[in-house]
């Protein structure tokens, strides 16, 4: 492994903090790498030794060694016999998996602005969840709970006079909760070749991103779902234990594929809001005719287009709202993802890589509204 290799699609920066531990500093760097790498526990480490080189991250106090026997004795990884029985090797364990999406949520959340409640509500008031920040006028039914003593004797001192001061049912102000829905989300990450060509690695952003979205539903939203399919050549669910180990491959990009899979897992869930998160960075060059593959990499095709827009119909049809990231700022795609947006009535990002999360976070709690 060159060095250089190590610089493409990574972005390092020496920690600063002399807070933490020789530890707490190594592992802050370990779950950056361990991500980027796929789960290679090996390569990780390789990559964390020639950083070691450069910047000067251990002392003869405490080394690459003491930090691997620390994460053994720590729980974070373990030893695995290789499949044929040969050696043993290292792998994460499901507690570091834990980590690693808290750690992206972490850092996704780190670059949102907050917005203070009721982030996540319908446009309908009532006894719901989360409290609106919108007063109103005491009804019977409101709950007690809700009523804002501030404003309700500020009324009363209007009303009656200081002199004379006296509250009643007319005095009370309540602050409007408004209800949350449940919402049944699937997330759709391109595999495609396409994610790591030019030098650009596209696809750990992605898996940060499904890895944080997974920690957020699970912690905040127990009752909405989420679940996550990959789409290359043809498309396939993933389990939210798999995001760590996710890999590109030599594949075309078959997005029809992908929106027929989550159309599918979207048609057994009872949640009145469905909808779809895209991220791609690619056009469609590819579909299945049948028990062969229909590929053309080069331009638009105008088989596999209508077959995408059509789908992206019945999607609209159903109630489906597709959100497509793009993560590439190619001009010729733009008509392509525009009219595709337009036929669903849903909406299209052209985000950066660091934007990324933030922009499909904040979609996610825009979108969460009850439609009846």
């Amino acid at each position: 492994m060159k060095f250089s290799d190590l610089r493409t699609g990574l972005l390092f920066q020496k920690p600063k903090s002399n807070s933490q531990s020789p530890f707490e500093r190594l592992f802050e760097i370990f779950k950056e790498l361990i991500t980027h790498t796929s789960g290679a526990f090996d390569e990780a480490i390789d990559w964390l030794r020639e950083l070691d080189k450069e910047y000067g991250l251990t002392d003869e106090n405490y080394t690459i060694d003491d930090f691997i026997e620390d994460l053994l004795d720590k729980g974070y990884v373990k030893a695995e016999i290789k499949p044929d029985g040969s050696e043993k090797s290292m792998g994460i364990t499901a507690k570091t998996e834990k980590i690693l999406r808290e750690f992206a949520l972490k850092q996704i959340f780190g670059k949102l602005k907050r917005s203070g409640l009721g982030n996540h509500n319908t446009k309908y008031h009532g006894i719901g969840d989360e409290i609106s920040g919108e007063l109103t006028n005491f009804q019977f039914g409101d709950p007690i709970e809700n009523i804002v003593l501030t404003e309700s004797i500020k009324n009363a001192q209007i009303n009656a006079g200081i002199d004379d001061f006296q509250i009643s049912e007319k005095d009370l102000v309540v602050e409007k909760n408004h209800h949350k829905s449940q919402m049944s989300t699937i997330l759709m990450i391109d595999i495609s070749h396409s994610m790591i060509l030019y030098g650009e690695d596209r696809i750990t952003p992605a898996k940060k991103v499904a890895m944080a979205l997974a920690e957020f539903i699970t912690t905040r939203y127990p009752k909405d779902t989420l679940d996550i399919l990959v789409f290359g050549n043809d498309a396939r669910p993933i389990s939210v234990k798999e995001l760590p180990y996710l890999k590109v491959g030599p594949y075309h990009t078959n997005t029809v594929a992908g929106l027929e899979l989550a159309m599918d897992m979207l048609r057994r869930k009872r949640n009145t809001n469905k909808q779809i998160f895209m991220i791609t960075d690619g056009k469609p060059t590819c579909m299945k005719l049948g028990i062969n593959y229909y590929k053309n990499a080069f331009g638009l095709d105008p088989k596999i287009l209508n077959k995408t827009y059509n789908l992206a119909a019945i999607c609209k049809k159903n109630g489906i709202r597709i959100n497509t990231f793009m993560i590439a700022s190619d001009p010729y795609l733009m008509e392509f993802v525009e009219k595709f947006t337009e036929i669903n009535d849903g909406s299209a990002y052209f985000a950066d890589l660091q934007n990324l999360g933030s922009m499909i976070f904040k979609d996610y709690n825009r979108n969460k509204v009850k439609r009846y």
